[in-house]
């Protein structure tokens, strides 16, 4: 009977020690006011669409171009670009619902159907009959989509490590391993869908796992700073970001973009280190897409435009018709835009 209340106790232990080991990686949520004051630009605005309210960042004049963040992000992804772009163009960004500062959606419209009608209807709201659109990740699969349900609109697509690429026909055999291929190292994903340990994301939420995310999602780990993996960090943690990242992860992924219809001029960025959506994915898109010119960068991961902004906004620009400077004594010129 001894080495019973010896294993007892022995359990005892363990469990007290897993209680305390959760309660030491508990956080609570931040109220929306707090990260207001810390990450909105004097640039942000609010601009109710469809009953969301969505943190909106618009820079500069001319041709606008939305840029549509990816999961996880938000939209001070794209600072860097927007500071490149806005001499040129008007340029848009924003959080999409359940991400940043717009918060989660009370009707949890969080499909990538959902999110490219948003922007659409931003659009309206701005009264711009046609724009450029640039997505990363997710937001490559809503500019899809977008690009897609409103050709005539879309004055160019600009797709960065993108998903929305349709597997071509395979035998039975070889369409597990393309699926396992597709989901690429995003273990994040993985453990945010399953069904114990999602419930833990909402309480307990460390941040070294958002370190690790970061280190997997750029090709040089040695440029993941501080600021960035904090900024992450708390934007996740704002006020119902995390119900809806796991609201947005349990919604059936859907593809019923045509690719015979993207017709616009389309350039496509991809990080060659990219292990959570592949080379080979920017290549298939290559494929869908007529006429679609694939640019890769050896050392980048799955954010190029954050990674190296300097090198990416420079294959952008010039894929516009902007002419950029040879070295910085000699002034940048608009040649044409993309049409």
């Amino acid at each position: 009977m001894n080495w019973i209340k010896r294993i007892g106790k022995v359990l005892g232990v363990l469990l007290l020690l897993m209680v305390l080991f959760l309660a030491s990686l508990y956080r609570s949520d931040i109220s929306p006011d707090l990260v207001n004051a810390k990450y909105l630009t004097p640039e942000s605005q609010f601009i109710e669409v469809g009953g969301i309210r969505v943190h909106v960042r618009i820079k500069g004049e001319g041709e606008p171009i939305f840029l549509l963040h990816g999961s996880f992000a938000s939209l001070h992804t794209w600072e860097p670009w927007q500071q490149e772009l806005s001499p040129y163009y008007q340029t848009i960004s924003l959080d999409f619902p359940g991400h940043g500062l717009t918060g989660p959606d009370s009707l949890k419209r969080y499909s990538t159907k959902d999110y490219s009608q948003l922007v659409y209807g931003l659009a309206q709201k701005l009264n711009l009959p046609k724009y450029h659109l640039a997505g990363n990740s997710m937001g490559g699969g809503v500019a899809l989509q977008l690009a897609s349900d409103h050709p005539e609109q879309v004055l160019s697509l600009n797709l960065i490590d993108a998903v929305g690429a349709t597997a071509p026909e395979r035998k039975s055999a070889d369409s597990s391993a393309q699926k396992k291929t597709s989901s690429g190292g995003a273990w994040i994903v993985q453990f945010a869908r399953h069904p114990i340990f999602s419930k833990l994301l909402l309480y307990c939420t460390p941040k070294f796992l958002f370190e690790l995310n970061m280190k997997q999602v750029y090709g040089d780990e040695a440029k993941v700073t501080a600021e960035v993996t904090t900024r992450y960090y708390e934007l996740m943690l704002r006020e119902g970001n995390r119900k809806a990242t796991l609201d947005r992860l349990s919604v059936p992924r859907s593809n019923s973009i045509r690719f015979d219809r993207l017709t616009m001029p389309t350039l496509i960025l991809w990080g060659a280190k990219d292990t959570w959506n592949p080379l080979s994915q920017g290549q298939r898109l290559q494929q869908l897409i007529p006429g679609a010119n694939l640019v890769v960068f050896d050392a980048a991961g799955h954010v190029p435009m954050e990674e190296i902004p300097t090198e990416t906004v420079a294959e952008y620009l010039s894929f516009l018709g902007v002419e950029v400077r040879k070295t910085y004594l000699q002034p940048s010129k608009q040649v044409a835009y993309a049409n």
